[in-house]
């Protein structure tokens, strides 16, 4: 993690909407091959998004499900971002209980 704290951006954002079926996975590639383990994901939608992550499509898209109970997906409220710490190029997907949401995702290092 960045000394400073701030967040730096290390690689371009990558988009994916989300919506009651997750979408394929999205891979967060570094510039430079910098092994980043943060990522700043962003919903500026209405709807609350349940992400799915991990290092291979199939890690995401098993761990995006809306949370009934327990899982392991990240609940991210509409209107907020949040750092999520996950392997280096990691895969991102996410699900909706109703509707849909378009989520940005930034690697980087920081908070």
């Amino acid at each position: 993690m960045s000394v400073s704290g701030a967040f730096i951006q290390l690689g371009n954002t990558v988009t994916f909407t989300a919506a009651t079926t997750a979408p394929t996975p999205v891979k967060v590639p570094t510039w430079n091959g910098f092994g980043v383990s943060q990522y700043e994901v962003f919903n500026p939608s209405n709807v609350t998004v349940f992400i799915g992550y991990g290092p291979a499509a199939a890690n995401a898209t098993a761990n995006a499900v809306v949370v009934s109970s327990t899982s392991p997906a990240y609940p991210l409220l509409p209107g907020t971002d949040k750092i999520i710490s996950a392997g280096p190029n990691a895969y991102f997907t996410g699900i909706t209980a109703a509707g849909s949401a378009t989520i940005y995702v930034t690697p980087g290092d920081g908070m």
